[in-house]
């Protein structure tokens, strides 16, 4: 999985790009155009024609139609509202790029069911697991095990998700970015929206929300965790491509050992 470059090994920690079905919520197309096409595409274009062109090919083109939101992707403070902490919410280009490479630290949360809450105490048991504390910058890793079923239709409701508090906690440790190996980062949305149709309404999207309250990022769809070999003594580079204005952008992150 992971390869080594001048002493050091690379681990991806990003899902592939997937079509995606008619009826997903966020969708996915992708129109692959090949050598020939391209040829008589760009030929025309430039006013010459394939026989013109070595072979009668030319450049292989995909065209992609997607959400900032699809794949691997770091969510802004401006995803959750237009304000954070009382000021004008950061958008993807604003996130300093100095929170998106940092030590690493997974945390398993794999004995957690879809649906469950992970909270405040279920991050200090499994930090007191693996004998570490938490410091400022740090990217937290949320291993849910939920990433095996990406790209299948049941991925969006298999797996536990953050909460308020839980959310807030971790950036009150110092942390600006994190992430998970899921769909999202609180839980389910099929779950969100049974509680709000039985009355329970201050829950849904509580994780999200909870950066208009005080400033923080986290990455979805992240997949690999169980590869990287050790829970901390690591970096995560999580970069996100320059979209003016978004509230998001997609990222490949890896670890490096």
């Amino acid at each position: 999985m992971g390869r080594t470059i001048n002493g050091k090994e690379i681990i991806d920690l990003s899902v592939p790009i997937l079509p995606t079905p008619p009826e997903a919520m966020l969708k996915v197309t992708i129109e692959y155009s090949s050598h020939e096409e391209g040829a008589k595409r760009d030929g025309a274009f430039f006013g010459i024609s394939p026989e013109d062109l070595p072979e009668g090919r030319f450049a292989a083109v995909e065209f992609v139609t997607l959400t900032t939101h699809s794949g691997t992707h770091l969510d802004a403070p401006y995803h959750y509202g237009p304000l954070s902490e009382g000021r004008p919410a950061k958008r993807i280009d604003e996130v300093p790029l100095e929170w998106c490479f940092g030590d690493g630290v997974v945390l398993d949360f794999t004995n957690k069911r879809p649906g469950d809450e992970i909270g405040i105490d279920d991050y200090k048991k499994a930090l007191e697991k693996i004998d570490y504390r938490l410091k400022p910058f740090d990217i937290v890793l949320v291993m849910t095990g939920a990433s095996r079923y990406y790209g299948t239709p049941e991925y969006p409701n298999m797996h536990p998700g953050n909460t308020r508090e839980s959310t807030l906690w971790l950036i009150d440790q110092g942390i600006k970015v994190m992430g998970i190996d899921a769909w999202g980062w609180d839980r389910p949305f099929s779950v969100m929206v049974e509680e709000v149709k039985k009355g329970i309404k201050g829950r849904i999207w509580a994780a999200h929300f909870a950066g208009k309250e005080k400033e923080y990022c986290h990455i979805e769809n992240l997949t690999n965790l169980d590869k990287i070999p050790r829970p901390y003594g690591f970096k995560v580079a999580v970069f996100p491509i320059k979209v003016p204005k978004a509230g998001g952008a997609w990222v490949r992150a890896v670890a490096i050992l």
